[in-house]
C-alpha cells in the first residue's frame, strides 16, 4: 500500500512539475508525512527527478523541438549554479533560504501581472548576458534550497518569448543538471532507500510523460493561470515554514 501511494505521488508531482514546476511541493512533504526519513525522501526525490527530467527532455529532443546547442548552454549554467549553491548552502540558515525563496517567487509573480511573462513562438533560445546570469542564479538557488526553481526557470523562458514546449524542455534540462550532482552524492554516500526510490522513479517517469502530453494540449492562458496558482501555493507554503 505504501509503495502504491509513493507511485501515485511520483505521477502526480511530476505531471504538475513538468507543466509548471513545483512538483516537489507534493512529493517531498507527502513522503515525510508518511514517515519516510528526511534524507531518504530527499535522496529519492533527487534521483527520481534526475531520471524523469532526462526522460522528459529526451522525448522533446527526439521530436526535434530542442536543439543540442540550446540544451548544452542550459546544462552548463544549471550544473555550475547548482554546484555553487550546494557549497554555499552550508553557510546559510534554512530560515534565510526560505526568505530568499519567498522574495524570488513573489517578484516572479508580480512580474507575471505587470507583463512580459508570456510564452511566444520564437523558434530558438539563445543564452545572453541577461538570461544566462538569471539561469545561473536559478541553479544556484536550487543547489542552496530548491522549491520553485523550475517555476522560476519557466518565468525566465516566458520572458524570452520562446514556445511553451521548448520552455518545458529546457526547464527539464535544468532540473536534470541541478539534480544530477545531488543524486550522485546521495548514491555515493549510501543514503538511498532503493526500493522506495525505484517506485518513486517509475511514478515520476510516468508523470513526466503524461505532463508532456498535456503540455501539448494546454492553451497559453491556461499555462499562465497554472503558473500563477503554483507560484502562490509555493509562496504560502514557504511563508508558513518561515513563520513556523
Amino acid at each position: 500500500m505504501e509503495y502504491l501511494l509513493i507511485l501515485l505521488i511520483g505521477i502526480t508531482g511530476n505531471v504538475i512539475g513538468t507543466l509548471v514546476g513545483g512538483g516537489g511541493l507534493i512529493t517531498l512533504p507527502t513522503m515525510m508525512l508518511m514517515g519516510v526519513p528526511v534524507h531518504s525522501a530527499i535522496g529519492a526525490n533527487k534521483v527520481s527527478n534526475m531520471v524523469s527530467a532526462f526522460s522528459s527532455f529526451y522525448t522533446i529532443y527526439k521530436r526535434k523541438e530542442l536543439l543540442w546547442s540550446e540544451m548544452r548552454s542550459v546544462l552548463l549554467v544549471s550544473l555550475v549554479g547548482g554546484t555553487l549553491g550546494g557549497l554555499f548552502a552550508s553557510f546559510m540558515s534554512s530560515q534565510t533560504l526560505t526568505f530568499i525563496a519567498i522574495l524570488l517567487l513573489g517578484f516572479a509573480l508580480i512580474m507575471s501581472f505587470i507583463g512580459g511573462a508570456e510564452f511566444g513562438d520564437k523558434e530558438s533560445f539563445t543564452m545572453n548576458r541577461i538570461n544566462g546570469p538569471i539561469l545561473l542564479g536559478v541553479g544556484f538557488y536550487d543547489g542552496m534550497f530548491g522549491p520553485g526553481s523550475s517555476t522560476l526557470a519557466l518565468y525566465t523562458y516566458a520572458h524570452e518569448k520562446i514556445s511553451y514546449m521548448k520552455a518545458v524542455g529546457l526547464s527539464r534540462v535544468g532540473v536534470f543538471a541541478m539534480c544530477s550532482g545531488a543524486a550522485i552524492t546521495y548514491i555515493a554516500t549510501g543514503k538511498i532507500d532503493w526500493p522506495l526510490t525505484i517506485v518513486l522513479m517509475v511514478g515520476s517517469v510516468i508523470g513526466a510523460q503524461i505532463g508532456i502530453i498535456l503540455a501539448r494540449k494546454v492553451k497559453a492562458n491556461q499555462v499562465k493561470l497554472l503558473l500563477r496558482i503554483v507560484t502562490i501555493v509555493l509562496i504560502l507554503q514557504l511563508g508558513y515554514d518561515f513563520i513556523k
